[in-house]
Parts: C-alpha cells; structure tokens; sequence
C-alpha cells in the first residue's frame, strides 16, 4: 500500500519581468503557478506539527518574491529556480512546478511543468 500525500498550490498568482524580447521584460506580466509537494514525512508521521511538513503560506510567499526579484528570459528558468527553492527550504522530497503565461493572443495560455526531487 502507497501511503504517499501530496500539498498542493493551485493557481498562485506572481507578477513578474519575463520574456525573451527586451520589451516582454519591461512590463510586469501576471502568470499562474501550480506547486506540488510531497513531503519528507508522510501525513500520519507529521503529528499535527507545522514544523514536519511544509508550510504552504511560507512557500506562496517565498515564490512571490522570487518570481518579482529579478526579471528572467524563460519560464523554464524560474520553474527551476522555484523547485530548488521548495527542496532546499522546506522538507519536501519531491516538488512538481508547473507555470502557465498569457502573453501569445491566439492561445488561452503557454507553459512549462518541471519535476525535481532529492
């Protein structure tokens, strides 16, 4: 039996600089990011404690920051940055990072989906 959980982030709202032409990066673009985290523990060894699992609300904020912090070419970039971020602040053994951009007019959106794990 699997006895695997999953925290999931859907639809967290970033503003960021991000683009490949210089004049993409000169505006602030809203995108869309969904995270999926399994923790280090599973659910029934975390005991009711937020310090053994993680701590959404500190992820959306950290991701926030790090999606406004500096302007990028490529979604692929900062979906490789937020993975890293998740595995190397939270216990987290697995993350699934997926982003979604509303910048070419003739599409709903674009985007990238990255997994990592330690």
């Amino acid at each position: 039996m699997v006895n695997e959980g999953v925290i999931k982030i859907k639809g967290l709202k970033v503003r960021t600089r991000i683009g490949v032409p210089d004049e993409e990066r000169a505006g602030w673009q809203d995108l869309l990011i969904d995270v999926e985290m399994v923790p280090a523990r599973v659910f029934s060894e975390i005991n009711d404690e937020i310090s053994a699992t993680v701590d959404y609300h500190a992820v959306c904020v950290e991701v926030a920051g790090l999606a406004e912090a500096s302007p990028r070419c490529l979604i692929e970039t900062l979906a490789d940055e937020i993975a890293d971020l998740v595995l190397s602040r939270h216990p987290a053994r697995e993350v699934t990072v997926k982003i979604r951009k509303f910048i070419l007019p003739q599409t709903e959106w674009v985007g990238v989906e990255l997994r990592k794990s330690v």
